[in-house]
């Protein structure tokens, strides 16, 4: 509210006319005419001179500071809950608007010292990253000008070596590249009706030979070809696919299976990506889709990858509106999940299905 310097005057007025009427009764000789006369002239002198004294001596500074308070905390602080004061004493609303500006800038200074620690570690990640590739490739092609290239099968299997680590350098950066993009809006979400199954058969596909290697069976629910449409942005839900059976491939162990299957809805379909690794500590959880955080650092590093597959995943599916979800056991595997809106119209390619719906 805006404290009014006329509510208060009157107000005061009122009880100096009062005391001084309590006073003047007291007084023998006064006639009535003279009494009310004096009354009236206390009562105009004490509610202008309060007036005066409240308006341009304290509610105006007071309202100035209530303003910019107000409009500091609807630009800053929306929706902030606590209740505003109704009461005469203009410190108090004072006193909650100020306590509420506080607690903004602690907020935003908590927020700028995690932004900064998050900063340093990506800092020191990226630049390790960049390292380990780096210097195994710089140092086979030291090796080979020390006299190693000399020899032809050294030669070739060093070559094959730097060329290998020069790859992974080049994916690191090709997928950093990516995630700037994505973030800062450079790439924008290209949506069309796409036939999701179709998509991840291809996917598939493609981790044929890396699968066969570890003897993984990699699964497509149902078996049997149907289209299965989707609004979404094809090329980089096919990203998405790509990064989700990359790595439930990586970490199923030997013999094990990687399983894809839809579930229908009236509105949106749900890809899973399942796999039988060894699954994902509760405590990894929150943070297994910042940049370059590996829940098992060790074996992360052995079976490759840049380490920012689960974050370009992450950002994708916010571009389209959803989030990745993660049902996991340890011992027994993991299974993403993500949704997509259908279709409100597909014509003659309505989806036929026997998966369970929503």
């Amino acid at each position: 509210m805006t404290y009014s310097a006329r509510i208060l005057a009157l107000f005061l007025a009122v009880s100096i006319v009062m005391v001084t009427a309590l006073f003047l009764s007291l007084i023998e000789g006064l006639t009535n005419s003279t009494l009310l006369l004096i009354l009236i002239i206390s009562f105009f002198a004490s509610f202008l001179m309060s007036f005066v004294v409240f308006k341009f001596m304290f509610f105006r500074g007071i309202n100035k500071i209530d303003k910019m308070m107000n409009k500091l905390l609807k630009n800053e602080l929306k929706g902030f809950s606590k209740e505003k004061s109704e009461g005469l004493d203009p410190f108090e609303k004072l006193n909650e608007g100020i306590a509420a500006f506080a607690l903004l800038k602690q907020q935003e200074i908590e927020e700028l010292k995690r932004l900064e620690s998050f900063r340093k570690e990506f800092i020191a990640n990226v630049s390790h990253e960049l390292k380990t590739p780096l210097f195994a490739a710089q140092g086979f092609v030291h090796t080979l000008i020390d006299g190693a290239a000399d020899d032809k099968n050294v030669r070739v299997k060093f070559l094959k070596k730097a060329a290998k680590s020069l790859d992974g350098l080049d994916d690191l950066v090709r997928d950093l590249l990516t995630l700037s993009q994505i973030e800062t809006g450079a790439i924008k979400m290209k949506f069309k009706t796409t036939d999701l199954y179709t998509l991840s058969k291809e996917i598939i596909d493609q981790f044929e030979d890396s699968a066969n290697k570890k003897n993984i069976e990699i699964r497509l629910l149902p078996a049997q070809a149907q289209k299965i449409w989707v609004r979404a942005d094809e090329q980089r839900i096919g990203q998405v696919l790509t990064n989700l059976i990359s790595n439930a491939v990586n970490y199923s162990p030997e013999n094990g299976t990687v399983t894809v299957y839809f579930e229908i809805g009236k509105k949106k379909t749900t890809t899973f990506v399942s796999d039988t690794g060894k699954g994902i500590s509760e405590k990894h959880l929150p943070r297994i889709f910042e940049r370059f955080y590996r829940a098992d650092i060790s074996r992360s590093r052995e079976k490759g990858g840049t380490g920012l597959g689960l974050a370009i995943v992450k950002h994708i599916l916010e571009g389209h509106h959803t989030k990745a979800e993660v049902q996991t056991e340890v011992g027994k595997g993991s299974t993403f999940s993500f949704k997509l809106k259908r279709p409100k119209r597909v014509g003659e390619e309505s989806i036929q299905s026997n998966i369970d719906t929503e």
